[in-house]
């Protein structure tokens, strides 16, 4: 099983969230990346779709115990894997290109509602958006 998860919005470092769902001990950050997608603001936490023409910045991270971690992200996440077509995001296995020109496979959550008039992040940097650590 791939032990690699990406992380692009409110489960990143500055938000904490690994650590209120108690998967923390279990995740082990290796670097920012992107994935091919766009990012859209919805207020409260952002979500990425699919797309060929656009980055979107995250953290990857290795799970000590992806058995252990998923179940708790999917939940998180409102994702139902035996009903994809209901869940609120969808988790897929995708190409994260990382800062050091390696690209491996990992976990990362797309959004699968109708997006409304959310804001498309330009930058496909929520913590940039946000003005987090700069």
């Amino acid at each position: 099983m791939v032990d690699l998860v990406f992380f692009y919005g409110t489960l990143m470092r500055p938000f904490n969230w690994t650590a209120r769902l108690r998967v923390d001990e279990h995740l082990m950050y290796v670097g920012r990346g992107s994935i091919a997608g766009a990012l859209f603001d919805l207020g409260i936490y952002p979500a990425a779709v699919p797309a060929s023409d656009a980055q979107v910045w995250g953290e990857l991270f290795r799970m000590a115990h992806p058995a252990i971690v998923l179940p708790q992200l999917d939940e998180f996440e409102g994702c139902r894997s035996e009903e994809p077509e209901s869940s609120l995001y969808t988790r897929a296995l995708t190409p994260v290109l990382l800062e050091d020109g390696r690209t491996v496979d990992a976990w990362a959550y797309f959004y699968n509602a109708p997006l409304g008039r959310a804001e498309r992040i330009h930058s496909g940097d929520y913590l940039q958006h946000l003005r987090i650590g700069q």
